[in-house]
């Protein structure tokens, strides 16, 4: 008998046919992008930020005016891939990348290819069709929120291709947004918190952030105060935390 199958259920077997033919063996461990920091990696299942998947980032406190910090963890996570390959940026009516910012977490602006839109419709097929090209090392959407249906899709793309998605929030998520599910392999708050002086020097130190893992399939949810990205795009623990520790939150 024949049994139709939905479109969602063809693309995740794709995706599988997909990852089979670039790994080898169905149950070999993902790729992923270690941050550089132990209290980091180890916190993740397999060391680091899964590649080939979708992840969201969202953005700084409700006092800030707008998202410089978390766009700049995006930056610093992206540049640290396949220096060879571009990366696709999709903005919904915005147009603010700064070059040398980006370059100062890593980004070598010449990397990118930016897609302007006018409409989340048209933002969320520019992402989809973007992580069709497997020969793009990433693709990042700017979205007020990640609605759970398109977050599937976007899955399930990343995963047929191997190129990662990043889904950039430049607001703090909070109330249902912040609740509501979807299909982001992690969820992540970045968030700016004061930085301490230099040893030796008078003045401010480097800047600072809080990193909130909200959510991480196999793994539970925690924070770490970290500085912020370097001109090769890593982080570093803050020298507050030097011991490694992280803060797991138990819900």
């Amino acid at each position: 008998m024949l049994q139709l199958v939905g479109t969602e259920r063809i693309e995740e077997l794709r995706g599988r046919v997909a990852r089979i033919e670039r790994g080898g063996a169905a149950g070999e461990t993902a790729p992923v992008l270690p941050f550089g920091v132990d209290a980091i990696d180890r916190h993740l299942p397999g060391g680091g930020l899964a590649l080939g998947a979708l992840h969201e980032v969202s953005g700084v406190g409700p006092d800030e005016e707008d998202g410089a910090v978390p766009a700049s963890f995006v930056a610093g996570l992206v540049a640290r891939l396949d220096p060879a390959r571009t990366i696709l940026w999709c903005q919904s009516g915005a147009d603010d990348l700064y070059g040398p910012g980006l370059a100062a977490c890593g980004l070598d602006p010449a990397r990118l290819i930016v897609a302007r839109t006018r409409t989340l419709t048209d933002l969320l097929w520019a992402v989809e069709e973007g992580l069709r090209h497997r020969a793009l090392a990433a693709v990042v959407g700017e979205l007020v929120a990640l609605p759970g249906p398109a977050s599937r899709r976007l899955q399930l793309a990343a995963e047929n291709s191997g190129v990662t998605a990043i889904a950039l929030c430049r607001v703090r998520l909070r109330g249902d947004a912040a609740r509501a599910p979807n299909a982001a392999v992690t969820r992540w708050n970045v968030s700016p918190v004061p930085s301490l002086p230099a040893a030796g020097e008078p003045g401010l130190g480097r800047p600072r952030w809080r990193l909130d893992l909200w959510r991480a399939r196999g793994a539970a949810p925690a924070d770490w105060i970290v500085e912020a990205c370097d001109a090769t795009g890593h982080v570093t623990l803050s020298a507050a935390l030097g011991d490694g520790t992280a803060r797991v939150k138990f819900a």
